[in-house]
């Protein structure tokens, strides 16, 4: 039964329709910090000004890896974690639907 589960597809056709331009997609955070430079007459640090940076932060093995992003990527790898956030809530949802798929499947009058 489960076979003939997977040869209807189940939900996986919505769930293409529903992943289809979701591109680029990431998982992790990004967030702005302040940092001082390492320039040693910077007049910004010696007020005690700090210079503003990106950092992407993702988990790999259980271990934290931090990335500086450019200035410039930052509005892309916004759209990536929105989708990649999207696309983990239909993973969570599939679950779920393809259960209720298998039940209707099993309980269909033969």
């Amino acid at each position: 039964m489960i076979k003939a589960l997977i040869k209807t597809r189940g939900p996986q056709p919505q769930m293409e329709r529903q992943l289809q331009g979701l591109w680029p997609a990431v998982k992790g955070s990004l967030a702005k910090i302040s940092k001082p430079c390492i320039r040693p007459n910077c007049a910004a640090c010696a007020r005690g000004e700090k210079h503003p940076a990106w950092i992407f932060t993702v988990s790999e093995k259980g271990t934290r890896r931090c990335l500086y992003v450019p200035e410039a990527l930052v509005p892309t790898l916004r759209v990536a974690l929105r989708n990649g956030r999207r696309i983990e809530e239909l993973l969570c949802r599939t679950g779920p639907a393809l259960i209720q798929a298998y039940r209707r499947q099993r309980d269909k009058p033969k």
